[in-house]
């Protein structure tokens, strides 16, 4: 078994859609609801465009599936929650799931592993560093606690929103 780690984000309708894909990776994965690793939700500015404010959170779970069955099961799960086939990089989202770890992998294709955002995003990296404190980052051989404490947090600005869940 493999453990994951997945940023979850919305922008659209943030509550509904980060709902509604928490449990679709739950029921994807045949996993119950209570067994997923899960941070606090975070709402942060838009990064790359103008936009809505985003709600943001990372989800830790087991798995069973390949790296690449992963990505299909994240980006079925995006289009099955309205997310458009073309929707480009910097937009709004009605869900956005990125495969940030798969084990200790490190690799380019199927997808980015270690996620370069992981050191770039406060939005990615301050919920990695809550549901994942002490583990390694696979390339730097930090863990994500120490690189969450190296951060320039001023760069961007987060604020945890109650759990909707």
């Amino acid at each position: 078994m493999a453990q994951i780690y997945i940023s979850v984000g919305s922008s659209i309708n943030r509550e509904h859609y980060i709902t509604q894909g928490l449990h679709a990776i739950a029921d994807a994965f045949n996993i119950h609801f209570s067994k997923l690793i899960l941070s606090s939700l975070y709402e942060s500015e838009a990064v790359g465009f103008a936009g809505a404010p985003f709600y943001n959170m990372v989800v830790g779970l087991h798995c069973s599936q390949s790296i690449k069955q992963v990505t299909k099961i994240l980006r079925d799960i995006e289009f099955a929650h309205g997310r458009s086939e073309n929707a480009q990089k910097y937009s709004p989202r009605t869900l956005d799931l990125d495969i940030l770890l798969y084990d200790d992998l490190i690799l380019e294709s199927p997808a980015q592993i270690p996620r370069a955002e992981i050191c770039t995003n406060a939005f990615v990296l301050w919920p990695l560093s809550e549901v994942a404190p002490t583990l390694c980052h696979p390339v730097l051989k930090k863990s994500y606690q120490e690189l969450w404490q190296q951060y320039d947090k001023e760069s961007q600005q987060l604020n945890i929103v109650n759990n909707c869940w």
